[in-house]
């Protein structure tokens, strides 16, 4: 589609209120609004609709075998206008199988046979008329017509894998996190039908919210973690442990639930040959969970909304052997604090939220996944980037297999700002560099890229810093207030939903007020370099002009260090405003009766290629 754009002309700093400028829309996106499943406002439209399911899930895992033996019921609600004649599973452990394409390493020692489906039935009926290809299983079935349901009973086995750890596997010789363990119906949308993008261990996930019931079977000395809430405490955990865990949950201090000395005199989980744990979680988009027998278990809660008074539950389960892990319970405590007092100043969304001591870094509804590290700075950037994840992709439905910025953007602008909060001595510039120096090269493309094509460089940085830095310099640019009300629209409209692209952008205008497409197209639609540099300084009769050259076409803020004849210093802060016009060059106009010595343009979240042009010397 071709993009206008009304012309004006352009002084330094004045803003062209009339200029609007559209944003290339592909046809499938265009097509939700004709069928009035999504608008323009950034709402759900009038049409919208979105199917879900829910689970039975009956597990029994043998720890030293890592046999995993599972039975899935599941109730598939199809809430689409259109009749459907196959249904399509993810079999996500089949990135472990033999064969399957995948872009991560794994150990020849660590392929196996993949999941094996014992028995598929639908609807009564047993099928075998279903073909797998890697993570992707196809069954025909039945028609489902709109609004009417089908329901899958499936009984399945798959080895676990012992090592190249991807999200998922034994972390040691008594502990294991097991996710994407079950078949899961794909995601059915409209925008593109079927998910059928394979999972390949780079790209992450789209699922649908659904509603859980497990039941996980281990043998006895083991204790199990999970999405959604233990219904059964009392049936497999020891009288002390179950007193100790409702105490955390009703108190702000932190609970040691299991202690070094529980673990000695196996006073932790009931003395049973087998104990199965039952969970209930509803309205997540996936359901994991992990088991040990010898991690601690150290606990707290807060209180995450004030108007309802409820509480969040939160955990760090790690081995004894990791230091780093004893303060992870306060880190983690204050970034649901954080995320639901400061930013994105939404209470937290979830009963509870578990960090467990695995060998990945990697967020899953209601737990992570962290591997110990080095240094207290890292334990806590991890953390809270982990924990932030929460609320997008989880609490917002992303499509992560297609759009891996929706989610890792907001990560990491969640470590940048939390992590001062926990310890204001750290200044995080994850990604800033590579950002810079990366920028305009062949590996550099839009945002909007599908995260399945990036390549190189780009892999990260396209998902990562890039729309982390653009949602940063959105909030400078609008004001706390602003923003916030402006991202509150958002989460408002599609929280519990499936936001796409524009479904953001829109929002994000509606909520601001502001028509923001002067900043999405470049920063978003396209590549190019991110370079500036001071062209001229200029004596005035009041003071002196900046003249700052933009070398790309993405706006930036201009950070400035002034140094005086006298000794003294200042610093000048503009907001992306400052490009608004459209203008290559601006004027920053400093009024002083000083003698300008020195000027130093540069900050740690500002990427810039080229530094040698940032400086101006009067001498």
């Amino acid at each position: 589609m071709k993009v206008f754009k009304i012309f004006c002309v352009l002084l330094f700093s004045a803003v062209c209120v009339d200029a609007q400028v559209q944003l290339p829309i592909e046809p499938v996106y265009q097509n939700t609004y004709q069928k009035g499943t999504r608008s323009v406002s950034g709402k759900p439209g009038k049409n919208y609709w979105q199917n879900s399911s829910k689970y039975d899930l009956k597990v029994d895992f043998n720890p030293v075998s890592r046999l995993l033996k599972g039975k899935v019921n599941v109730v598939y609600t199809n809430n689409s206008p259109d009749t459907l004649k196959e249904i399509w599973f993810k079999l996500y452990p089949n990135l472990y199988k033999k064969g399957s394409v995948r872009k991560s390493k794994i150990s020849e020692s660590d392929l196996g046979e993949g999941v094996k489906i014992e028995k598929l039935v639908a609807s009564g009926k047993a099928l075998n008329d279903f073909k797998i290809d890697g993570t992707n299983m196809t069954v025909a079935v039945p028609a489902v017509l709109p609004g009417k349901t089908i329901n899958f009973s499936i009984d399945y086995h798959y080895v676990l894998n012992k090592g190249s750890h991807v999200r998922t596997g034994q972390v040691d010789e008594g502990s294991h996190f097991v996710a994407y363990f079950f078949p899961r119906i794909a995601v059915y949308d409209d925008v593109d039908g079927w998910n059928k993008f394979p999972y390949t261990g780079a790209e992450e996930f789209y699922n649908d919210f659904d509603q859980f019931d497990a039941e996980i079977t281990v043998p006895g000395g083991l204790s199990v973690w999970a999405t959604g809430d233990l219904k059964n405490t009392s049936d497999v955990f020891q009288r002390e442990i179950v007193e100790r865990i409702v105490r955390a949950e009703k108190n702000d201090a932190v609970v040691d639930v299991i202690t070094d000395q529980d673990l000695a005199s196996k006073k932790v989980v009931k003395q049973n040959t087998f104990n199965t744990f039952k969970f209930e979680a509803k309205n997540v988009t996936d359901f994991v969970f992990a088991l040990s027998d010898h991690y601690l278990w150290k606990s707290t809660s807060l209180v995450v909304d004030p108007k309802t008074k409820r509480r969040t539950r939160v955990d760090a389960v790690f081995n004894p052997k990791h230091k780093d892990y004893y303060e992870v319970i306060d880190f983690a405590r204050k970034t649901v604090e954080s995320m639901s007092y400061k930013f994105p100043k939404w209470p937290f969304p979830y009963s509870h939220e578990t960090i467990f001591d695995g060998l990945d870094q990697m967020e899953y509804p209601m737990m992570v996944n962290d591997n110990p590290v080095d240094n207290r700075e890292d334990a806590i950037t991890l953390t809270d980037h982990e924990i932030f994840h929460t609320m997008f992709p989880f609490y917002m439905g992303i499509n992560e297999t297609k759009y891996g910025w929706m989610d890792e953007g907001w990560a990491t602008i969640g470590e940048w700002l939390i992590s001062p909060m926990i310890d204001s001595n750290i200044v995080d510039e994850y990604g800033i560099q590579p950002t810079a120096s990366s920028s305009g090269s062949r590996d550099d493309s839009p945002i909007m890229t599908l995260t399945p094509d990036l390549k190189g460089s780009g892999s990260f940085t396209n998902s990562y810093p890039k729309p982390g830095l653009a949602y940063l310099y959105l909030k400078d640019y609008l004001g706390e207030e602003l923003f916030t009300k402006a991202l509150h629209t958002y989460i408002k409209n599609w929280n519990g939903k499936h936001p796409m692209p524009y479904d953001f952008f829109n929002s994000m205008n509606e909520g601001s007020g502001k028509n923001l497409n002067w900043f999405w197209k470049p920063w978003f639609f396209e590549g190019g370099v991110l370079d500036m540099a001071i062209k001229s300084v200029d004596k005035t009769n009041s003071g002196y002009t900046i003249i700052i050259e933009n070398k790309g076409n993405k706006a930036l803020p201009i950070d400035l260090t002034l140094s005086y004849s006298d000794g003294s210093k200042e610093t000048n802060h503009n907001s992306i405003g400052i490009w608004e016009s459209g203008s290559k060059q601006v004027e920053v106009k400093i009024q002083t009766a000083k003698k300008l010595n020195k000027v130093v343009m540069g900050s740690s979240h500002v990427p810039d290629k080229v530094k040698s042009d940032n400086t101006f010397s009067a001498n």
